[in-house]
């Protein structure tokens, strides 16, 4: 269940933290003229698939909606049709749209808004899915087994037009209600299907509390929500398309031996052995034979020891980057694998929010149709990973910071309030142990707690909104 506290806006200075960061949502005059001149560059080439009913499923109030699917039965498989935004379209290689998308790298969101990878009148217009509208996309068709095997891939440049806007929370009412869309009839059976056949190959899913600063406008003066993301089945199945498509697009480069794909290396022994210790001392069983991701997925959600495994379990996914490959290149497979997803991946459902979705994307045309990959394609490919890295690393921040200044901000007159709380992680020596408190929901360092697992009351010792900075101590 959602949990929320309520603090005040005028202590939330995003802006502050967007200035900090070098960032801006407005972009140069030039930059925005081309992006509301932008032409379908491939518009002769176009497979018409207007007659594919889609759908979008995105948070309530987004515009940028980089993707459509279908998802339906085939015989005793699926038939998963994924509409991607055709970005590279509408962006003339060497332009100024171009080069300023690529010193931005992606869009970076903060509570109050983002900050766009592209000029809204492309991210929120001519480029984005919306229902109803002709769209320039890139069509994925992947015939998935009743086990989760691909059993066929194809890719091609199409014209699409979504049927419905839909959501995480009103299409788990449908499921549940049995009147869900016919476009995602089967989404749910797939999902499950997919992420059983990922974790039988290694994959990891983390379930770990995700925080919000919500606005709520129903409040005078005005107010802001610090909370728990809300999580429905749905997100993991339709998480489970794009990791479908990412597996293709992955499997369809390294084939080629050229493309650009998200890795992350194996687990070191020492970390499956950390998390097996952790899973002793707190008496949770390990099946005989579970990988740790399968271990993870079957832990009981409401448990207190599962939010301390859950920690344990990210130093599973240490090493996260991105490899490019270039003609002639000889790499194993250890090199560009994903161990995350258990498997070789890559980044292609999201270009108009993520640079190197465009330049993967457009490899995969490319090889599919048995043509060169394109020169601006092929220049950028070795320097895209620097981008992206420095991207990702800015994003996380200003997410950290943001829920951090909130944090600070809503505890600043609570000094000496109590609250209960689960160890999350205990201390190591380096760093202080780290508690979850629900409500407000809260994720901080804390001096003299127990075991990891366990559950405490503390006391708030210190808040800093300057800083951003709240610290407890256990009672």
């Amino acid at each position: 269940m959602t949990t929320q506290w309520r603090l005040r806006a005028p202590a939330l200075d995003f802006d502050r933290l967007r200035a900090e960061l070098g960032l801006a949502a407005e972009f140069p005059a030039d930059v925005t003229a081309e992006a509301a001149a932008a032409a379908d560059r491939h518009a002769d080439d176009r497979a018409d698939r207007r007659d594919l009913e889609l759908v979008t499923i995105d948070p309530p109030g987004s515009m940028d909606l980089d993707q459509a699917l279908r998802v339906v039965r085939d015989d005793d498989g699926f038939l998963v049709h994924y509409a991607i935004a055709d970005v590279a379209a509408l962006v003339e290689p060497g332009g100024a749209l171009d080069a300023e998308s690529t010193r931005r790298g992606e869009t970076v969101y903060f509570p109050d808004g983002n900050v766009p990878l592209h000029p809204r009148v492309l991210s929120e217009g001519a480029g984005s899915l919306l229902p109803d509208q002709d769209r320039p996309a890139v069509l994925w068709t992947v015939r998935v087994g009743p086990g989760g095997d691909v059993l066929h891939t194809a890719v091609e440049r199409a014209t699409v037009r979504s049927r419905a806007r839909l959501d995480y929370a009103g299409v788990a009412a449908d499921v549940a209600a049995g009147s869900v869309h016919p476009a995602v009839a089967a989404l749910a059976d797939f999902g499950r299907v997919r992420e059983s056949w990922t974790l039988a190959r290694g994959a990891v899913s983390l379930n770990l509390p995700d925080q919000e600063v919500l606005p709520n406008t129903g409040a005078s003066p005005r107010a802001w929500t610090l909370a728990l993301a809300p999580r429905t089945p749905v997100d993991g199945w339709n998480a489970q398309v794009s990791l479908l498509v990412g597996m293709c697009a992955g499997t369809l480069m390294r084939d080629a031996g050229t493309g650009f794909f998200r890795t992350l290396p194996a687990a070191t022994a020492g970390a499956v052995d950390e998390l097996r210790a952790v899973a002793g001392s707190l008496g949770v069983p390990w099946p005989d034979g579970a990988t740790p991701g399968q271990f993870l997925a079957g832990l009981a959600p409401d448990a207190p020891t599962t939010l301390a495994l859950m920690s344990a379990g990210a130093r599973l996914m240490r090493g996260a980057g991105y490899r490019a490959l270039t003609p002639g290149e000889q790499v194993d497979d250890d090199t560009l694998a994903h161990a995350g997803v258990g498997g070789i991946y890559a980044h292609v459902t999201a270009p108009l929010r993520r640079l190197g979705d465009r330049h993967a994307t457009e490899v995969c045309l490319a090889v599919t149709s048995g043509a060169p990959v394109p020169g601006w394609v092929s220049a950028a490919l070795p320097g895209l990973g620097k981008v992206m890295s420095g991207a990702d690393s800015v994003a996380a921040t200003a997410a950290r910071r943001s829920v951090d200044l909130a944090e600070a901000v809503v505890l600043a007159d609570q000094l000496g309030a109590r609250f209960e709380a689960t160890v999350m992680r205990e201390a190591n020596g380096r760093k202080e142990a780290e508690i979850f408190i629900e409500s407000p929901a809260i994720i901080a360092p804390c001096s003299g707690a127990p075991g990891a697992g366990q559950c405490c009351t503390v006391e708030v010792t210190a808040a800093d909104p300057d800083g951003g900075t709240v610290e407890f101590t256990v009672v």
